[in-house]
């Protein structure tokens, strides 16, 4: 009986079932229920960001045709952390990795509808906690200055000096040593992209963010074969 009371707790725990992620049907539990707590307590802080959070993975994962619904969730979540606490960041950055999703994965009039909220949502993180998640905020703008064309504000120089403070917070990370490759390919400079490369595979950003390392770890062998690595 102990076990069965376990296990019912562990089913109505949207953290453990987030914790297990990599699971999308448990994934899409716990965006559930947090969504249906949202709609009944709807300054529900938590409930918001951590929907927020829970599309911006699942739009991540699941399949092609469902991806933009997740993400456009992700933002609608995150939109409403951010009305209920604009002082907090959590909301104004999950909201901002949504909205950074749809402006990467659905072409240039997305990237247009997006580009100036996006940047505006990661500086206000900034202003409020440069910290904010082991830099989050710094390596997110690093990689919006990255992707965004020079006509329109892009700016490697930028991009790179934005992802090198992130490293600041956590020398650790993987997305940041892995984004910063990236950047070193398109500038030519192939040594240090190697270089970040091999550090993503012994990085680590913590416990917590394990499933993200994990894949950010194979994208590193990928590209490492990729260049000769």
């Amino acid at each position: 009986m102990y076990n069965t009371l376990l296990a019912a707790q562990a089913a109505d725990d949207p953290d453990r079932l987030y914790a297990n992620r990599t699971n999308l049907t448990s994934a899409e539990q716990a965006a559930t229920i947090w969504e249906e707590r949202l709609s009944r307590q709807p300054n529900d802080y938590e409930a918001a960001w951590k929907l927020a959070r829970a599309a911006y993975w699942l739009g991540g994962h699941v399949a092609p045709a469902e991806r933009r619904k997740q993400f456009e969730r992700g933002v609608a979540a995150g939109t409403r952390a951010v009305a209920i606490d604009p002082q907090r960041p959590v909301g104004h950055f999950w909201k901002a990795a949504n909205m950074g999703a749809l402006a990467e994965s659905y072409g240039a009039r997305a990237g247009l509808k997006y580009r100036g909220a996006i940047k505006d949502a990661l500086e206000t993180v900034l202003t409020i906690d440069p910290a904010f998640e082991q830099g989050s905020a710094d390596r997110a703008l690093g990689r919006w200055y990255q992707k965004v064309p020079r006509l329109f504000g892009g700016s490697k120089d930028k991009a790179e000096e934005h992802l090198r403070r992130s490293l600041t917070y956590n020398p650790n990370s993987s997305s940041s040593h892995f984004f910063l490759a990236e950047l070193f390919l398109e500038r030519g400079r192939r040594a240090e992209a190697r270089a970040e490369l091999e550090k993503v595979l012994v990085a680590s950003s913590g416990p917590d963010w394990a499933p993200e390392d994990a894949e950010f770890k194979e994208r590193a062998k990928a590209l490492l074969k990729d260049i000769g690595g």
